[in-house]
């Protein structure tokens, strides 16, 4: 099939390295534009420039899609039959999704209408599902609104965080869009609407929203911790440092301390929570790398008794 491809970052691959494994002719690969990164600001590639560079498939970098007959034109002459969207970054004008024969198809992180919008892979974390899954879904104008075309899922595990569960569902969207390119090549493929009465909001992630609530339940909070890594990370204050907690275990414990004391910290570091607490795994200090909390507490000084600062109520 003829295809144009669109998608930005690492999520995207995968489903880019399927299309040409599987010996269909990519087109044109449109991701955004490269940024800098670094100490030295350098100008970076996209991973998905980097791989269609690797296989010999054009690459476009418009700045914008909106109002731009430039690009409209660009992907009206390669008659594509269909386009395939990955975490590209940009709503595609309806120009755009009325050009392909086989129409816009989104490669979408989540059991859809659950966690529409930016960020499913988190959300899904934070409130602590215990599943989800890859949709490819028809593109249309609203927010990820599309027909349903081919679902599937797979469990969020305890060990889990957003981290490996977004490199669990990059490799799958590749496996289920090639599966559902099949279908629709033998006419097999059936389309079901969503049902808007059981959708769910995932909106952009804000540095701010790492702030721990020590108020709140130790699950609450672990799931928190797991959702927000690797960015933003959940944090906290001790006497006006930030301290990032990359991972850790839900304590038993019911004490009446208030919530956000430190109960112990010798060789552990254990926080009492609005129920339960939190059992400190990975943790990383203003200048410092993450590490174990054993490594941090030998070269730290945090006095159980202590309150932690920052809490939201």
């Amino acid at each position: 099939m003829n295809i144009v491809f669109m998608g930005t970052p690492e999520f995207a691959v995968p489903s880019l390295k399927k299309l040409v494994e599987f010996g269909h002719n990519v087109m044109l690969a449109i991701t955004q534009p490269d940024k800098p990164k670094g100490r030295g600001k350098k100008l970076s590639f996209p991973p998905v420039k980097e791989f269609a560079i690797k296989h010999g498939i054009e690459v476009y970098q418009p700045l914008k899609l909106k109002n731009n007959e430039e690009v409209f034109e660009k992907i009206r002459r390669l008659k594509p039959e269909l386009i395939v969207v990955a975490a590209y970054g940009k709503i595609l004008p309806e120009e755009i999704l009325k050009i392909p024969k086989f129409g816009c198809v989104n490669v979408h992180a989540s059991l859809l209408p659950k966690y529409r919008g930016a960020a499913p892979i988190n959300w899904a974390v934070i409130n602590g599902e215990k599943e989800t899954g890859i949709t490819i879904m028809y593109m249309e104008k609203g927010l990820d609104t599309g027909d349903i075309l081919l679902q599937k899922s797979i469990p969020i595990l305890e060990e889990d965080n957003a981290e490996t569960i977004h490199d669990k569902l990059a490799i799958l969207g590749g496996d289920v869009l090639i599966d559902a390119i099949n279908m629709m090549c033998n006419g097999t493929l059936m389309s079901l609407k969503q049902d808007d009465s059981k959708a769910t909001y995932a909106p952009m992630l804000e540095k701010s929203m790492g702030l721990i609530n020590w108020e709140k339940d130790a699950i609450e909070i672990r799931n928190l911790i797991r959702g927000l890594r690797p960015w933003p990370g959940a944090y906290t204050y001790y006497n006006g440092s930030m301290l990032k907690i990359w991972s850790a275990d839900v304590y038993h414990y019911s004490g009446d301390e208030k919530p956000g004391t430190i109960i112990e910290s010798d060789d552990t570091l254990i926080i009492k929570c609005g129920k339960e607490a939190l059992k400190v795994i990975e943790i990383q200090g203003e200048g410092t790398r993450k590490m174990n909390v054993e490594d941090y507490l030998r070269g730290h000084l945090i006095k159980k008794g202590e309150q932690l600062e920052g809490i939201t109520i």
